[in-house]
């Protein structure tokens, strides 16, 4: 059984908001969705909206999942969905720095290997409308 990570896809206008890890030192400096393990006894979505609360200092809206499993290390898989912003302004509180990108921007940053699939599958969602 795998363990799962989500990830939140923020969308406002058209941007997406960008993390920049600042740890493990394998990690640091490269640029994901923002996320973290689901707890025990806890929904997919329940950890979204905790990890954006944590990580973020916002509440969010779920919405669509964007794929299916996005495999991560050994034993670890990555589910994300599409999210908006309901009450706050992203802030970095475990991460170097958070990033806005326009469409034009969206692969401006140096994705984490296991993010990068997950953006061009948004990418594509998006351009769709």
């Amino acid at each position: 059984m795998s363990i799962v990570v989500v990830a939140a896809v923020i969308v406002s206008a058209g941007r997406v908001l960008a993390a920049q890890r600042a740890e493990p030192p394998e990690l640091a400096g490269g640029w994901e969705f923002p996320g973290g393990k689901v707890d025990p006894g806890e929904s997919e979505e329940e950890a979204l909206l905790r990890e954006c609360r944590e990580e973020l200092g916002v509440e969010i809206a779920v919405g669509a999942r964007v794929g299916g499993d996005w495999p991560l290390s050994p034993g670890y898989v990555m589910r994300a969905w599409l999210a908006t912003l309901e009450a706050g302004e992203p802030v970095a509180k475990e991460h170097l720095a958070l990033r806005w990108l326009a469409p034009e921007e969206y692969f401006a940053v140096d994705w984490l290997g296991a993010d990068l699939p997950v953006m061009r599958a948004v990418a594509d969602l998006l351009a769709k409308g």
